[in-house]
């Protein structure tokens, strides 16, 4: 009977943890090497490739394979939830270039004061790309959003 409910339980858990691990391999020759490919198999064999080889101990211990040293654990899961409970809101924020709703999603992805007004315009000037079809997810939008961030960062 715990063998049924566990499958369950793993099962029920799929669809959010899919949506929400987009980016869950972290760096290493794994994720380089499968960079771009969606889907489970591809994820597992990024995750299993850098785990099994040690190589993202390396990575981040020398700033190669596409490892940062910051020494900042990050995590999409906040940020991704917030967008989820807040897809009507953070639209409508995004189309008038302000709000309290997009002013929290800056906050989460650490946007810094100075480029926050670039950042704004630049979620507004980006709108209908970000929020292309009625079926936008949540994690589309917050790579839509990084990417906005990454073009307005000094």
């Amino acid at each position: 009977m715990w063998k049924k409910t566990a499958v369950v339980a793993v099962l029920a858990a799929l669809p959010m943890s899919s949506a929400m691990a987009k980016d869950s391999t972290g760096c290493g020759v794994g994720t380089m090497i499968f960079d771009g490919q969606e889907g489970v198999v591809p994820q597992v064999l990024a995750v299993t490739t850098n785990g099994t080889s040690g190589n993202q101990t390396f990575g981040i211990t020398s700033g190669t394979l596409g490892c940062d040293q910051d020494g900042v654990v990050k995590s999409d899961a906040q940020l991704t939830a917030f967008v989820s409970s807040n897809m009507e809101k953070l639209a409508a924020d995004m189309a008038s270039g302000n709000g309290e709703t997009l002013a929290s999603v800056a906050e989460l992805m650490d946007v810094p004061e100075n480029e926050r007004g670039a950042f704004y315009q630049a979620a507004k000037d980006n709108f209908a790309s970000i929020y292309g079809g009625e079926q936008v997810t949540a994690g589309e939008v917050v790579a839509g959003l990084k990417g906005v961030a990454a073009s307005t960062s000094a």
